[in-house]
């Protein structure tokens, strides 16, 4: 199994994220790594997902949803683009 190691840069408008991959493959471009971008509602990091798949990107990890987690709510749009980066719309809700 793969270490689940993950750090992550997050500010206002996005999150940079390195991990370990985990599906216990080897690092390269779009597996260790996540470039994130804010959005301000699930519907919003919908419509990121619908034009990522309607542009030649690919559904990765679950389909966009409220993930269970210790992270907090978050609303999650992951995605693989058509040069295999690792991309998430995320919204996270006002507390």
């Amino acid at each position: 199994m793969a270490n689940k190691n993950r750090y992550f840069y997050r500010s206002p408008t996005g999150t940079f994220g390195i991990t370990t991959p985990i599906n216990g493959e080897p690092a390269t471009h779009g597996n260790g790594s996540t470039l994130g971008f804010a959005a301000q509602s699930p519907e919003q990091a919908d419509a990121f997902h619908a034009a990522g798949v309607a542009n030649g990107g690919a559904t990765c990890e679950d389909p966009p949803g409220w993930p269970e987690g210790a992270a907090g709510q978050l609303y999650l749009a992951y995605l693989r683009d058509p040069d295999g980066n690792k991309l998430c719309a995320l919204h996270r809700p006002a507390k």
